[in-house]
């Protein structure tokens, strides 16, 4: 059972390990670390760039004294984390250029807790991964680095993430955690320290393994049911029909499942079924549906791309040096991540056309965008011209009070990805 209030040391900062430290820290004290020192100061200060967590909640939290009963210190110094006794690691599971997974971040995290581990401490691991990583893969890195015998010395549990980027309804306390440890009495700790900060609850499941699983066929599940929807969008705009209408005619069946044809990018979706589907061609089964979905989902920026253009030709636009303006760059709306963003491919196929691309987002981190694609969010600049085609990429609320049809040329395309102008202005959708 949990015994006092024990100290958490919570690995990663970013939009899991933020918003989870800063529950934590309502009750507990909570040592959040990162190895970016310029994150550590905009958190002191009470900043939060990835905005999930607001000026006021975070400094109600943040304390400056590593003594105190209860609240979050934020530090990139690895000593600090040397007097708690469970840690929690929220650090990225990328994909390589070649969609293999990238335990890096991973395994360095846990050589890093090894440093300060003790004996009877428990590692719990968040971030998504295929079934065996944190038994087979993490738990040597923390022997090695530690000295000490796993379940024997040290014990380890794993609780995947369900953290939804821009999401202020569903927030970490109000969706229900899966819970696990490497034996029952773990199990049983790791449950009841996330069941004394989940109010929407959580389920033990049976083993490390089986909670790995589950977190990684969520997305893999919702990734396959996009792909299909986006190819019935291939399909019904060869045959000339509205897609959305489609949808909203097969939504009157009370089991028909609400998905939308799109873009797939962000830290999740995008990138976990790659994670199952390396573990499975591991154990000798190539899978096809699930890779399938990843060729389908992975090839939309171009397919849209190309039917933007195609629009454009139709109306008589010469596309060399033609204006284009692309609305949204992150990967999801109300959201400023740009990480694995897909717009990023509709740009680089308009780029091929030899069109003149402007990119106008409210929500993107622009330092990122600069930093990760070379792209120049020209947030200014873009009301102030007029373009040869509009395409709208991504549903920001703030899109809704943009007057576009200022932007607009008498022969301008406005393509809209979302579905979210009205019908009136848009002269074509996927």
């Amino acid at each position: 059972m949990l015994h006092n209030k024990p100290k958490i040391g919570i690995i990663g900062l970013g939009y899991v390990g933020l918003p989870l430290a800063v529950e934590f820290a309502k009750q507990y004290k909570v040592f959040g670390f990162d190895i970016n020192h310029n994150r550590v100061e905009q958190l002191i200060s009470g900043f939060d760039h990835t905005k999930e967590i607001s000026g006021p909640e975070l400094s109600a939290v943040i304390t400056t004294d590593c003594t105190s009963p209860k609240g979050l210190y934020c530090t990139d110094d690895v000593e600090k984390l040397r007097s708690c006794s469970i840690y929690i690691v929220t650090v990225p599971t990328p994909v390589d250029k070649n969609n293999r997974p990238d335990l890096s971040p991973l395994i360095n995290a846990s050589l890093l807790i090894g440093k300060v581990l003790k004996k009877k401490d428990i590692v719990i691991y968040e971030s998504t991964v295929y079934p065996g990583v944190t038994e087979d893969e993490c738990m040597p890195a923390l022997e090695m680095a530690s000295k000490l015998r796993y379940n024997i010395d040290f014990f380890a549990g794993y609780s995947p993430e369900r953290i939804n980027p821009g999401d202020k309804t569903h927030t970490v306390a109000k969706i229900r955690k899966i819970t696990s440890g490497s034996n029952a009495e773990t199990a049983e700790i790791v449950d009841q320290l996330y069941k004394s900060v989940i109010t929407a609850g959580t389920f033990k499941a049976d083993s490390i393994k089986v909670a790995e699983a589950a977190k990684v066929i969520e997305n893999a599940q919702r990734d396959i049911n996009i792909a299909f929807v986006n190819e019935l969008a291939m399909i019904f705009n060869k045959l000339g029909i509205d897609t959305h209408k489609v949808l909203e005619a097969a939504g009157t069946k009370w089991n028909f499942l609400n998905f939308r044809p799109g873009l797939v990018g962000g830290h999740c979706i995008g990138v976990d079924p790659y994670y199952l589907a390396q573990k499975a061609q591991e154990v000798g089964y190539h899978p096809e549906i699930i890779l399938a979905g990843r060729r389908i989902n992975d090839a939309m920026g171009a397919y849209v791309a190309d039917q933007f253009i195609k629009q454009m030709t139709r109306k008589g636009t010469s596309l060399i040096n033609a204006e284009v303006l692309v609305l949204g760059f992150t990967f999801k709306e109300n959201c400023p991540d740009v990480r694995n963003t897909r717009v990023i491919d509709i740009i680089r196929r308009l780029k091929e056309y030899n069109v003149k691309v402007h990119v106008h987002d409210p929500w993107a981190n622009a330092e990122h965008a600069k930093s990760a694609y070379g792209i120049i969010c020209e947030n200014g600049e873009s009301k102030d011209r007029t373009y040869d085609g509009i395409l709208l990429a991504v549903a920001h609320e703030e899109f809704k009070n943009l007057n576009i049809e200022k932007l607009c040329k008498p022969n301008t395309v406005l393509y809209d990805l979302k579905a979210f102008l009205p019908d009136s202005i848009v002269n074509a959708r996927l």
